[in-house]
């Protein structure tokens, strides 16, 4: 997968914050020297978060985020100081903004607590060097820069490269292959597949692969009994959608590990260990709950949409209850948690790894269960400790 076709989800985000007029947007365009951001001398340009998706050396794909400025006043002002802090729960890597000539004010020092307490590693950028006489000594985490003269931007950009964590090269399930092996996927071709092409966690379960020395062998769940019998070679597991596991499982031999894209990629985005568990919340919902099912991205509704139809129809037959469903999609993820029984959120493809345990957090803080599709979908047809076999430090925690 070439940089440029790098999924935002696996991207490192990297958040732009400061004040107003600071020149967060003279430095995102230094750093990665494109305009990407409106600059003006007119206090607030910057109305909206701005994303933009590039290759940023020495890090590799990144996706950069301009805020707005974050001494807005009024009540536009708190929407966009609300839209800031809705950014932070996505940020890898944060970056505050700081006119050099003015120093640290109250509202930098708000931003640097929630990075504190949001655990995102960060640096205090002093820009407009250039109009200093003499630049002070900086500590570990601060930088003296000039935008408007490119002064000290290489050197922000390798201090920026320092704090990506290391080890967060997650796999989705290389770790797990050995070379050679054989891995069969069972992609369903049916009304809610995009025409002409697989989604995007197939494609990269399919790329993760293939990195692992391992073969990939791609069939429809109509086709999987022919395609395991006519093989030769015992594969070392099979992967399926989530929507036709009921289907898979009695086809894949109980010796042959059988897992689903969904669960692969909660652990991938840190959700498992709490997916899992959370799954049989759905034994003690009453009549009357409200369930949260939680999508990351907006995408056109199918007939037959796992979000709005399938899922809510599986919870009721399942429950025996009626039970109230509540729909949110894209970034707009209550806060508030308290009134859900339960929360069932997508598979998480779009969201980066940040924004995934930031969701999950929430729901584990406030004592609200949290499962993902897969995992819930594998729990409700009674195979869920199956799918977790290729995880057997989850299914230790499960089963105690």
């Amino acid at each position: 997968m070439g940089m440029n076709n790098t999924p935002a989800g696996e991207r490192t985000h990297i958040g732009f914050f400061g004040r107003r007029n600071a020149g967060k947007s003279s430095v995102v365009n230094a750093v990665t020297g494109q305009e990407l951001a409106v600059v003006s001398d007119v206090k607030g340009t910057t109305t909206d978060p701005v994303y933009k998706t590039m290759e940023l050396l020495p890090l590799g794909p990144v996706m950069i985020i301009d805020t707005p400025g974050f001494d807005d006043e009024g009540a536009l002002g708190e929407l966009r100081v609300k839209k800031t802090k809705q950014v932070l729960n996505k940020t890898d890597i944060a970056v505050l903004v700081v006119d050099s000539s003015e120093g640290l004010k109250e509202c930098d020092k708000e931003l640097i607590e929630l990075f504190k307490a949001k655990e995102i590693n960060y640096i205090v950028v002093h820009n407009k060097s250039d109009l200093l006489e003499e630049i002070p000594a900086a500590d570990a985490q601060e930088i003296y820069v000039s935008a408007l003269k490119k002064e000290g931007i290489f050197e922000l950009k390798e201090r920026i490269a320092a704090l990506k964590e290391a080890g967060s090269e997650k796999r989705i399930i290389g770790d797990k292959l050995k070379s050679g092996d054989f891995v069969v996927l069972v992609v369903p071709i049916d009304s809610a597949a995009p025409k002409g092409r697989l989604i995007l966690p197939q494609q990269q379960t399919i790329r993760d692969i293939l990195d692992a020395g391992a073969i990939a062998i791609v069939t429809r769940e109509s086709e999987l009994a022919e395609t395991l019998e006519g093989l030769g070679k015992k594969p070392a597991m099979v992967i399926t959608d989530s929507q036709v596991f009921k289907t898979v499982a009695p086809l894949v031999p109980k010796d042959i590990i059988l897992t689903s894209f969904s669960i692969l990629f909660a652990r991938h985005k840190g959700l498992l260990d709490v997916a899992a568990p959370g799954a049989a919340a759905v034994e003690h919902l009453k009549g009357g709950d409200t369930v949260l099912i939680a999508e990351g991205c907006t995408h056109h509704r199918q007939c037959d949409d796992i979000g709005t139809v399938k899922i809510p129809r599986w919870l009721r037959q399942y429950s025996g209850k009626d039970i109230r469903i509540e729909t949110c999609s894209g970034t707009e993820f209550p806060e508030d948690l308290t009134k859900y029984a339960m929360v069932v959120h997508c598979g998480g493809c779009m969201l980066n790894e940040r924004e995934v345990r930031y969701r999950t957090k929430c729901a584990v803080d406030q004592g609200v269960p949290i499962t993902n599709y897969g995992t819930f979908i594998a729990y409700v047809n009674g195979i869920l400790k199956r799918s977790l076999e290729v995880f057997p430090e989850i299914l230790e925690q499960l089963e105690n």
